[in-house]
């Protein structure tokens, strides 16, 4: 059966809580929610991860169900399903790279999209490549072993029926890297490719999860300025 595994809607980026979903980040996830309804979208099982963001996420896609008089299992929380700590593994590479630091954004901007990427990109390529492993909490291989160990659980609720998961991009995308047996910065390039609240599949076979798609926006197809990525 089909895993589809939903990047959790825009976060409040820029605020002293970024664990919590912005007023467009709750305005994607209820557009997921309708178009799931109304594409007869079925889940003999629902896992999230453990943060605000992915229940907050799971939360206005269930408005949609409720409102339609539809069922949606229960969630089941999987802390192994979590993002990494972004700002731990942000922090060790402006440590190091100072010149690449962004002004904090005044509360009405945002600095430019391509000026984070690349910071971001700096960062993940290093953490990737096995920097930073003495002084974080966790580094890339323990990140990609937790998610293995989640992944596995994702493989074998399919045995049951098709599962819905809610997570983060960075999760996401290590479990693409498993299925597409991918390089870690690949990994680290589909992470950063994901946008919020986008839709990925993967199917079980052989006691493994293996792509079907990748980053659709079915629900925005019409609303192309509530694309975003962070």
């Amino acid at each position: 059966m089909t895993l589809t595994a939903v990047r959790h809607g825009q976060a409040s980026y820029g605020s002293d809580d970024y664990d919590r979903l912005s007023a467009a980040g709750w305005q994607q996830s209820r557009h997921l929610g309708e178009w799931m309804v109304s594409h007869e979208q079925r889940f003999a099982h629902v896992i999230c991860g453990g943060m605000r963001r992915h229940r907050e996420t799971f939360e206005a896609i269930a408005e949609a169900f409720a409102k339609h008089d539809r069922e949606l299992p229960t969630p089941v929380f999987d802390t192994d399903l979590n993002e990494f700590d972004h700002r731990e593994v942000i922090n060790a590479y402006l440590a190091e790279n100072p010149s690449a630091s962004i002004a904090a954004p005044a509360a009405d901007q945002r600095p430019a999209q391509a000026t984070v990427m690349r910071m971001l990109q700096g960062a993940l390529s290093r953490w990737a490549a096995g920097a930073y492993e003495a002084q974080l909490s966790e580094g890339w291989s323990a990140f990609g072993a937790r998610v293995e160990r989640g992944g596995s659980r994702l493989r074998d609720l399919c045995a049951d029926g098709n599962v819905l998961l809610v997570s983060s991009g960075g999760t996401i995308a290590r479990l693409a890297q498993r299925a597409l047996e991918a390089p870690d910065l690949r990994a680290v390039e589909l992470n950063l490719s994901l946008r919020n609240s986008a839709l990925c599949e993967f199917h079980a076979f052989d006691n493994v999860l293996r792509m079907g798609s990748w980053n659709a926006l079915p629900h925005l197809a019409e609303r192309r300025d509530m694309w975003t990525y962070f």
